[in-house]
């Protein structure tokens, strides 16, 4: 086991903490007297990071083993220190594969349910908790449990999207999905306006089972929220090559750059070369799954892009039902306030999922990353959870470093249900985050 003090951070680089991360393949053992539990620190704020620095929190990364494999079901069990980059090399050669899938293979599964994540596919196959099977827990007062629909099943849904408020996860049993082959049979096709880019995202969803969107941020009047639309589906063995895809090479950004570099002018320039590069015609092919399903995977440390002040990302849903373009009015104040985004993602959201916290309901969710800019970030921040608290809308708490407390209360009201099991099984509250605080009122 190692446990030292150092700089904690999540993956914007924003805020950073001291504190201690004990690390050991042992995590029955080493999560006790932990306030928190982290796997590969890739929640962008201050989900993983400890409210106090003298309590350490519990790096899982080195404990994932595979327990167990049904080839004939799919059902995987495994430490929750297992990543989602060591299951894309084991499965999908052998016929399966995640069912659901992050915009980074660099998560482990205990991260994966306690974000309770969603990909592409979120209208057809919902979040990742829909598809887990049981948990084993060590809750705050020491008990190692075996939780799941059926046993618990209040502690299990809690624990879905529950940020790792609930329990140390340990580990996760989950069901795979069969798939015809390694490979992705994808389409592009580009936008001319927002309008166009939901509408064809929207479409594509009914009849693909992966559908993602890019958005132009830097761009108003008549071209605002231009972009291009990829779908997408696992290819038939007659469509695909005959042997399994490769590892693909990264770069790695080796230092961070200046502040400067990251700036409203050189975001124009990126946004309208990667506009323009998708090309006028409809594009079709058969490609490989790592840069379909994560093309920022390919640059190594990409956060350091942003400099040592680093970037907030910011994701929320919003329901249409009220308003079927709220989306315009999102982007009208995002374009005001100067937020322009290179990393700008639209995605479709299916039926809200059984975590108690889970975060996609019905409509479109947006995800942004915003380079900090002290006051004006948070002011833009504010400014875009007011119009998802009026659209019925809420945030996405793993990617969040900046929403207040009561914007946060004002767009959830499933927190009563959720601080229910937190007091039944923590009245203490021994776990809790630098996030709990900040949003939930827990004590430092």
């Amino acid at each position: 086991m190692q446990a030292a003090m150092k700089e904690l951070s999540g993956w914007g680089r924003h805020p950073v903490v001291r504190g201690v991360e004990r690390l050991s393949e042992d995590l029955m053992t080493a999560s006790e007297g932990v306030c928190l539990t982290r796997g590969l620190g890739r929640s962008y704020g201050d989900a993983s990071l400890p409210a106090d620095a003298t309590r350490p929190v519990l790096g899982t990364r080195l404990a994932d083993r595979i327990l167990a494999f049904d080839p004939q079901t799919g059902v995987l069990r495994a430490e929750a220190g297992l990543s989602m980059e060591r299951i894309n090399a084991l499965f999908p050669a052998r016929g399966y594969a995640a069912p659901v899938s992050p915009g980074t293979q660099f998560v482990t599964l205990g991260g994966m349910v306690a974000s309770d994540v969603h990909g592409k596919n979120h209208h057809v196959a919902g979040s990742f908790g829909e598809h887990v099977r049981g948990l084993r827990l060590r809750v705050a007062d020491g008990r190692v449990l075996e939780v799941g629909a059926e046993s618990e099943p209040e502690l299990f849904l809690a624990t879905l999207g529950g940020m790792g408020l609930t329990g140390h996860i340990l580990e996760v049993e989950v069901e795979l999905e069969r798939i015809p082959s390694p490979w992705i049979l994808a389409e592009r096709e580009r936008a001319r306006d927002l309008d166009a880019l939901v509408e064809a995202l929207r479409a594509a969803s009914r009849q693909w089972p992966f559908t993602v969107a890019w958005a132009d941020t830097a761009v108003r009047g008549s071209q605002m929220g231009r972009g291009f639309l990829t779908r997408g589906r696992w290819a038939e063995p007659g469509e695909a090559p005959a042997q399994p895809p490769s590892r693909r090479r990264r770069f790695d950004v080796p230092v961070d750059l200046p502040g400067w570099v990251i700036a409203p002018w050189s975001i124009r320039i990126f946004n309208a070369l990667w506009y323009r590069r998708q090309g006028v015609r409809p594009w079709r092919g058969v490609v490989h799954p790592e840069p379909f399903f994560y093309p920022l995977d390919a640059v190594g440390h990409w956060n350091r892009l942003y400099g040592r002040r680093g970037f907030a990302q910011y994701q929320c849903v919003l329901p249409l039902d009220r308003d079927s373009r709220i989306y315009r009015r999102f982007f009208d104040v995002l374009t005001r306030h100067g937020g322009a985004s290179p990393v700008s993602v639209i995605k479709d959201c299916g039926a809200e999922g059984r975590g108690t916290l889970s975060f996609p309901k019905p409509g479109i969710s947006i995800a942004l990353d915003l380079p900090m800019r002290g006051a004006r970030t948070q002011a833009l921040v504010d400014a875009l959870n007011e119009i998802a608290i009026d659209a019925g809308g809420r945030i996405y708490l793993t990617k969040d470093a900046l929403t207040r407390r009561e914007h946060f209360a004002a767009m959830e009201p499933r927190l009563a249900r959720f601080d229910e099991v937190r007091r039944k099984w923590d009245p203490e509250r021994r776990l809790k985050s630098a996030q709990s605080v900040r949003l939930l009122g827990d004590a430092p």
